[in-house]
């Protein structure tokens, strides 16, 4: 990443609270319904959320194909703050460079991801950094991937 790009930061607010944001990132089956952009789902080879902790994930896109994750829980801080590392990966879990997983020749090999969590109010304030270019995310989906999934998961935390 050149040193004048700005990396992805993204704010969203969410009605719920603190607890029940936080709960929604940090169980499987929960991460299952909402982790995944508009027409796409997500299923999970490997995933153990606790510090230290790995997961090894696919995001099932019928445009674009598989999308094969894999990273490791780095801290978790019920209920402020989450930290994990992506990698894009194949399907037995090994490292993939960018092109081969389909990705443009810019994306980054690994992606640091902190989300933080404050309660104002009866709402939950989030906010997601990603050690990637936000240009490079907004050209790729990836930024639009989230604002998408985020809206997902405010209408189920609402519903719920």
């Amino acid at each position: 990443m050149k040193s004048s790009d700005k990396e992805l930061l993204i704010t969203h607010w969410f009605d719920a609270s603190i607890e029940a944001v936080f709960d929604a990132w940090i169980d499987p089956e929960k991460l299952k319904r909402w982790y995944a952009p508009d027409g796409c789902t997500i299923s999970y080879k490997r995933i153990e959320i606790r510090e230290g902790g790995m997961y090894h994930s696919c995001v099932h896109d019928p445009v674009h194909g598989d999308c094969w994750i894999v990273g490791t829980y780095l801290e978790i801080i019920p209920p402020e703050k989450l930290t994990f590392t992506m990698q894009l990966s194949n399907e037995r879990g090994e490292m993939a460079d960018a092109l081969s997983a389909g990705k443009d020749s810019q994306w980054p090999a690994e992606i640091l991801t902190t989300v933080t969590f404050e309660s104002v109010g009866s709402q939950t304030k989030v906010t997601l950094h990603q050690t990637v270019s936000e240009a490079e995310a907004k050209k790729t989906g990836a930024y639009q991937s989230w604002i998408k999934m985020f809206n997902k998961l405010n209408q189920q935390l609402t519903v719920a």
